[in-house]
Formats: C-alpha cells, structure tokens, sequence
C-alpha cells in the first residue's frame, strides 16, 4: 500500500493519506479509518489514479459527502476515494447541465432556481452530492433524478469509464443499475425547464423549510433509513411501534422523525446494525410489514 501511495503522490493527481478517519467524511460520523485516503483533483486525475489502484489490486470504494452511508468501525483495509469539491465543474448548455458528482445536490437545486429553471426543486433539503443522488435517485415530494437524469458518466468494477443513458440506468424507487453493477457516478447531465423564477424558489424554499421542520438535522444522521414499504411509511410504522427515541449505545430513533436514526455522540456502526434489527423485527411482529434499508455500507458490515 506504501508503494502505491508514493506512485499516486507522483501522478500528482490528488490528496493521498494515510489511516484517514472515515467518521470525519460520513453525515453519521461514524466510521473507522481508510488504509487508503485519495481525492482525486479533476476527473482526469480519477481515471489517471484508477489505472494505478487496478494494477496494484487494491480493493477500492468511492464516497461523496457520506450521505445514507455507514462505514465499519474496523475501518476500510482498501482504498477510499472521496469525490469531493475537485469534481464539481458545472457546465451550462441552455436547459442541460452538466455537473462533477461531488456536486452538492442542495447547491445545484438553489443555484438552478435563481436561474429559472425547474426541475430540483425536489432536493430541497435533500443531504449529498450529485452523484450519490443518481446512485440511489434521490427523491421526494412526487420526483427524483430519474425525472431530469439525461445519462450518466459512471466508473464500473473493472475501473472503465461509460456514459449511460437515462433508460439503460434502470431506475425504479431509490434505486439504480448502480447499485446492482456496482458503478459510481462521476458526472451527470440534467435537463431542466425553463420557467418562473419567484415560483421555482418559492417551492423549492417550502420544501427546505418542510424538510428543517420535520427531519432532525441537528444531530448527525444519515438521511432516511428504510426505504417505504409503500403503501405504508416507515417513519409511521416505526412511531405506531412505540419505538421514536429507543436507544441503542448513542444510537438512537429520532424524536423528530421516526425514519431517522441519530448519533447522539458516539454512536458506532454496531450500534445502528442492532438497532435496525430492532426496528425491522419490531415492525415485522406489530405489521407483518418487511422494512428495508436504503443505506450503503462499506466493509465489515452487514445490514439486515
């Protein structure tokens, strides 16, 4: 590993470290450390940096802001590739833009709307980048990537790089064909619609609002746990359970909101695996309802 950090050193592509903590890069902040830390500086840089970790065999993963994220406490013995504010170029062809994943999705939305144009203003309040919302079309109130993705430049397994099309990603509720291929985005073009500036900020403003009032931003979390078992709710079967503010360790269910767990100091993964056992068995016992996780992990972690 010591090899292979000199040879990205001298590549010159990106920040390397060494045993970088991963709580410091998570919305949960938890997580152990990267044997491997590497932020690459533009998408070049990426595809430069990529030749290297295959040749070594390094197993490799890639995070953005650390949203509907949960790391090991072990940590990562790999290398951890942050997309972060190196990858966030914009480029605007009218009503299609193009965006670096490390984009913050919240940003985009409001610099968007004081442009007039339309079709974010779902992200309102929505946590992460650009690219973690194409890999779990991120969504909410009736819209999600899926309505305004065009294609995606999506890094695969095997460290190639290729443009999908917004039919072949797949996308179905808080999912993609990333998911399954296991592709991280890198960049994303989005076609928005040109319409009424004061309208567009005013809905996508009542949507950050909705999200402040009802989400429970003041302790760190990792946005929605379970996906909704829809017709049902997940925050709802979750409170009807009796379960808001049941703590496991620092772990705890939100007051706020139900679909919420919370690190209320030092909360470990541990902590939140046992107690989203909890919840799905509960709800399992009280609803005969199957509750499953819209959270990412990364190493020796295993979700129910």
């Amino acid at each position: 590993m010591n090899s292979l950090k000199q040879i990205l050193d001298s590549l010159n592509v990106g920040k390397v470290t060494s045993n970088e903590p991963l709580k410091n890069h998570t919305t949960w902040k938890i997580g152990g450390p990267a044997k491997l830390f590497f932020e690459p500086s533009s998408i070049e840089g990426l595809k430069l940096a990529m030749e290297e970790i295959n040749k070594s065999g390094e197993t490799w993963f890639i995070i953005g802001k650390g949203s509907n994220l949960l790391i090991s406490d072990e940590g990562i013995d790999g290398v951890v590739i942050k997309l972060g504010e190196s990858l966030t170029e914009i480029k605007e062809n009218g009503e299609i833009i193009k965006v670096g994943a490390g984009y913050s999705l919240i940003k985009l939305a409001t610099i968007m709307s004081k442009k007039g144009l339309s079709g974010l203003e779902f992200a309102g309040g929505i946590p992460g980048s650009v690219g973690g919302a194409v890999f779990m079309n991120a969504g909410a109130h009736g819209s999600d990537m899926s309505k305004i993705l065009v294609r995606a430049h999506v890094l695969l397994p095997d460290g190639t790089f290729k443009w999908y099309s917004n039919e072949e990603m797949d996308f179905s509720y808080r999912t993609s064909r990333l998911q399954r291929d296991h592709g991280i985005c890198i960049e994303a073009e989005l076609k928005l619609v040109s319409g009424d500036k004061e309208a567009i900020k005013k809905e996508l403003q009542g949507n950050k609002d909705y999200r402040r009032k009802s989400q429970p931003w003041n302790y760190p979390c990792c946005g929605s746990v379970f996906r909704n078992p829809l017709p049902h709710y997940a925050g709802k079967l979750i409170e009807e359970a009796g379960l808001k503010g049941y703590s496991i360790g620092d772990a705890q269910i939100s007051e706020m909101h139900a679909n919420f767990i919370v690190n209320k100091g030092n909360a470990t993964a541990k902590n939140v695996i046992d107690l989203i056992t909890h919840i799905q068995q509960t709800i399992k016992e009280d609803f005969n309802v199957k509750l499953e996780t819209e959270v990412e992990q990364i190493g020796k972690v295993t979700l129910p």
